[in-house]
């Protein structure tokens, strides 16, 4: 039971139903239970893990996703490539909903999570001044064009707590800083899959202008502009998937080089 590309599904992506021979699989972790059960199966001749970041029926609110035991569990299964979709506000009136972000930046605002798998014992201080696949950005970027999708292939990430939804004067702030995009889930996922080399890509799915746009968001509106960027992210993940180098020409398995003490 092993994989090469893991895909952690965001809100609304609760299933990969591209997958042949799929299969369920419970992993055990140091860390306790995954999100969900993973699914394993082939996608055009490559090995896929599939775990939905928030449950099945999107159970598990974001400050409580185990993080650790998802990134863990891709890693044990072989996972080298994760391709992350996250739903996200917009902070910038040139990012409309619809649109697919692929940053290349984020700002943590998030509080009270389990960031790192060096708790103790031993030291680590992980780089992550470019926290995202290089390869994978510049990847998705290109089949994004080929399929004619609106994307922004790069762009900042704001990750707070959640569950709630920001401020007015929240969001203002953060528009001013210049970032694009506002989620919840992004970080630690993006902190722990660095740890394991592992190559990380968001696929951020603009659901709504963020309240900076003096429109207080509803989970209705969301929903509905959700159901649509679902449809693209699947077709992206389609034409992603088979186009991915067999070999990683990027560095980011040895982002633990000269970082342990």
């Amino acid at each position: 039971m092993k994989a090469e590309i893991g895909i952690i599904g965001g809100s609304g992506v609760y299933d990969i139903s591209m997958l042949r021979d799929s299969r369920e699989v419970k992993v055990y972790t140091p860390f306790g239970d995954t999100s969900d059960r993973v699914t394993l199966g082939d996608y055009d001749g490559r090995k896929i893990a599939f775990v939905p970041r928030h449950g099945k029926g999107h159970r598990i609110p974001p400050h409580m996703v185990n993080y650790r035991a998802n990134i863990w569990a891709l890693k044990q299964l072989g996972v080298s490539r994760i391709i992350a979709p996250s739903a996200v506000g917009s902070l910038q009136p040139d990012v409309k909903p619809g649109d697919l972000v692929f940053p290349d930046q984020f700002i943590d605002m998030t509080k009270r999570r389990e960031y790192t798998f060096y708790d103790g014992g031993q030291v680590a201080h992980v780089s992550l001044a470019d926290p995202f696949c290089p390869e994978l950005r510049k990847e998705a970027a290109a089949q994004a064009q080929g399929i004619s999708l609106g994307f922004k292939g790069s762009g900042t990430y704001v990750c707070i707590e959640g569950p709630r939804f920001s401020t007015r004067a929240e969001s203002a702030l953060f528009k001013s800083w210049g970032a694009h995009v506002i989620g919840m889930t992004l970080v630690p996922e993006v902190n722990l899959a660095r740890e394991q080399g592992i190559c990380y890509l968001t696929v951020a799915m603009v659901t709504d202008f963020d309240v900076w746009a003096d429109r207080p968001v509803s989970a209705h509106e969301v929903v509905k502009t959700l159901r649509d960027n679902v449809e693209k992210v699947q077709r992206l993940m389609a034409a992603l998937i088979p186009n991915l180098p067999q070999h990683r020409g990027c560095s980011c398995h040895e982002a633990l080089k000269d970082s342990t003490i």
